[in-house]
């Protein structure tokens, strides 16, 4: 599912990245309160973005509450989004049905393990609930997911027949993210917002969709799955040209909105959607430049969270024998790789370091 807004706390900084974190845990938990425990997998960091919207327009209307200890904020309690809240609910709605598409995806090419008759009835099962509980959100918010699942099901349609250019595959994922950003202007009270958030909508609808293409491009090709950028013969440098323009268009809509707390909004879809864009395409042309030994985009992250939001463990500090280290964290230094640990300086390349020669993978969202 895409997630390419990741904030780091040494980039994203408090109180910004502690507000970020409670719509995060607010999701997680809005997830759990309305749907049970299972339904905490489908945590969606970009669906995070229509809940920070929300609040971002009609602050009134997004209520917090303490939320218990959990082992991902290292068993401390934090105030989170409150599950009684429309932004969180749609974010969970949005979630949801994203998931449920995902799965039946997999299922429908037959991927890895769904190439199993019996993983692929369970998993069509567990999506046909998760669209389910997405449906019964959205009702109680008095919206309809109808725009996501047709979008889902052209989608599906798009990558099964003759693609001719790029736009069209990025079509359909364009037109779910414009609506959903959309509605966070009905649900907030502003609909002055709602043609705006549309265009913003559409344009981070492209750069994800385009985004998650380039991350997979190595794997498709291996694997032999439809990638959209493979499909189109678009070169890594004509999809940055999509990228950029995209981004432009997305900076100058979220510009011309009218929020109430526009500080967090702005942070992540004009800085961190532009990193992201950075980072993936560096990663992408690195890769491409050192031949099929490559791995486009690095190994993903396998925690439900960016790195930055756990501990880092303490380490001995190389400059300082027999001493114990500080937290890796306390080193960070902007140098391209957004928080590179300075005592790794030996192995850093322009901007990709932290290559396993110390922790500061557990800090950085650069490894």
């Amino acid at each position: 599912m895409f997630g390419i807004v990741r904030p780091c706390r040494h980039r994203l900084r408090e109180p910004l990245f502690g507000r970020w974190t409670s719509h995060l845990c607010g999701l997680c938990l809005t997830l759990r309160d309305l749907h049970g425990q299972s339904a905490r997998l489908v945590t969606n960091y970009d669906a995070l973005l229509v809940s920070v919207l929300t609040e971002a327009q009609d602050p009134g209307g997004a209520p917090y509450r303490t939320a218990g200890p959990c082992a991902l904020r290292g068993l401390r309690r934090a105030a989170v989004l409150d599950a009684a809240g429309a932004g969180a609910r749609l974010a969970a709605t949005v979630s949801l049905v994203l998931a449920a598409g995902k799965v039946r995806d997999h299922v429908d090419d037959r991927d890895g393990p769904f190439a199993s008759q019996i993983v692929a009835s369970g998993a069509s099962r567990v999506a046909d609930r998760w669209q389910d509980a997405g449906e019964r959100t959205a009702a109680i918010l008095g919206v309809s997911t109808a725009v996501l699942t047709d979008a889902m099901e052209r989608q599906s349609a798009i990558e099964r027949s003759q693609v001719a250019t790029l736009l069209e595959v990025t079509e359909p994922t364009e037109t779910a993210v414009g609506a959903a950003f959309a509605q966070t202007a009905l649900l907030a009270g502003r609909p002055a917002n709602e043609e705006k958030l549309a265009s913003a909508g559409r344009h981070f609808g492209r750069i994800a969709h385009l985004l998650d293409a380039v991350e997979d491009l190595h794997d498709d090709k291996a694997s032999g799955c439809f990638n959209p950028l493979t499909a189109t013969g678009t070169s890594l440098t004509n999809a940055r040209a999509y990228c950029s323009d995209a981004l432009g268009g997305l900076r100058a809509a979220v510009a011309g909105l009218d929020l109430a707390e526009p500080a967090l909004t702005t942070a992540l879809l004009d800085r961190e959607v532009a990193i992201a864009v950075d980072k993936i395409f560096a990663r992408a042309e690195r890769a491409a430049a050192t031949g099929p030994d490559g791995s486009v985009g690095g190994p993903r992250p396998t925690l439900g969270l960016p790195p930055c939001m756990v501990s880092c463990r303490r380490r001995r500090d190389p400059r300082r024998p027999g001493r114990p280290g500080r937290r890796c964290g306390d080193y960070c230094s902007e140098c391209g790789c957004d928080a590179c640990c300075d005592s790794c300086t030996d192995c850093c390349e322009a901007a990709d370091c932290c290559s396993g020669c110390c922790d500061c993978a557990s800090c950085c969202d650069c490894a």
